[in-house]
């Protein structure tokens, strides 16, 4: 089958990618599991991971990787209601893995669960076909675009699990997002106007803030180094924001926790320009600020997230669509951060 595989591991990354028709087909579906056509399939920084290699998994290449899809249910397994056959679907990617059972750990009730990743830990959705289990698929109307419905699911599911069932993001708050460009950060400023909020955007790119206005953000700073943190308190006449989304890190961290109202969240799902940050303690405890960090989500929030999606409310934001012969300029792009919300590959 029709494949685009990432050859070796490397830093760039776009050098070891290769356009494949021979990739080997997926076999029949496991108990549990269905086999899916590729419709549409769309990039994370994700995949720029499983190109350069991620910290302390050890992968074989050459792999698929590919977080994200839209495509037709083809075939299921033993156990699986043929109803789902022909159906149009979006995925989780995200497979839990049972927790441990020692006998003397105390209640999970506060434990995080632990996942793998289709695309990371597995063979992905850069593909002609896939499988995944069915518990992790969301039924999409059978006329919606699969190229929107493909750039959909991974960043909305980690973008409302960490915002809303962690972070406790309310209608009408006030929001930061850094960075704006990627993909969970459009996905978070279609959520937080979805609830009403007023919303906060940074970039390096003045053509970023501007694209985010047109998207509903009331207010942008373009980030070329400074301490921005006073003009978001400008903004929000000296009281801060409720919730500062962010997945930059070591750049911007400090910044989002100065720019923060008293009981206020920062929130972050990556540390794209790095993990070790400058925080400060003393604005933590004494303004009673929460930090929270986030890995995508649970079936049950990525079925929430579905029905957001079919009702019309949350849609994403399309960079560029991409043939899969045309995968190397796709991951070009990724790779220089020159996009505005999902690259997404066409296999139709």
């Amino acid at each position: 089958m029709r494949a685009i595989v990432v050859e070796k591991q490397g830093s760039p990354v776009a050098p070891n990618i290769r356009f494949r028709a021979d990739w080997p087909d997926v076999p029949a579906p496991a108990a549990g599991w269905a086999n899916i056509r590729t419709l549409a399939s769309a990039f994370n920084q994700m995949d720029l991971w499983v190109g350069r290699g991620v910290p302390g998994l050890k992968l074989d290449y050459p792999r698929v990787s590919g977080c994200d899809a839209c495509g037709m249910v083809e075939e299921v397994g033993p156990g699986v209601d043929p109803a789902w056959k022909g159906r149009r679907v979006i995925v989780n990617a995200a497979l839990t893995i049972p927790g441990r059972a020692a006998p003397d750990d105390p209640p999970g009730s506060m434990l995080a669960p632990m996942y793998e990743l289709i695309g990371e830990h597995h063979n992905g959705m850069m593909a002609e076909r896939f499988s995944a289990p069915v518990a992790n698929l969301a039924a999409v109307d059978a006329d919606v675009d699969p190229l929107t419905a493909a750039a959909f699911g991974l960043c909305a599911l980690t973008c409302y699990s960490m915002v809303i069932t962690k972070g406790g993001l309310r209608p009408g708050q006030s929001v930061l997002i850094t960075g704006i460009g990627g993909g969970v950060a459009t996905a978070a400023l279609g959520l937080a106007k979805h609830y009403g909020c007023r919303v906060a955007v940074t970039s390096r790119h003045q053509w970023k803030l501007d694209r985010a206005r047109e998207l509903g953000a009331d207010f942008g700073v373009l980030d070329q180094g400074q301490d921005w943190s006073k003009d978001l308190r400008a903004w929000s006449a000296k009281r801060g924001v409720d919730m500062a989304i962010d997945s930059s890190g070591k750049a911007t961290h400090l910044n989002c926790i100065k720019s923060l109202a008293r009981g206020g969240a920062y929130v972050t799902p990556g540390a794209t320009s790095g993990p070790d940050a400058v925080t400060d303690l003393a604005r933590i405890f004494w303004n009673q600020l929460r930090l929270l960090g986030s890995t995508m989500g649970s079936n049950e929030e990525f079925q929430e997230v579905a029905s957001l999606f079919r009702a019309g409310h949350w849609r994403p934001v399309v960079d560029q669509v991409f043939r899969p012969a045309d995968a190397v300029k796709a991951y070009e792009r990724l790779e220089g951060a020159e996009q505005f919300g999902k690259i997404v590959i066409d296999w139709r």
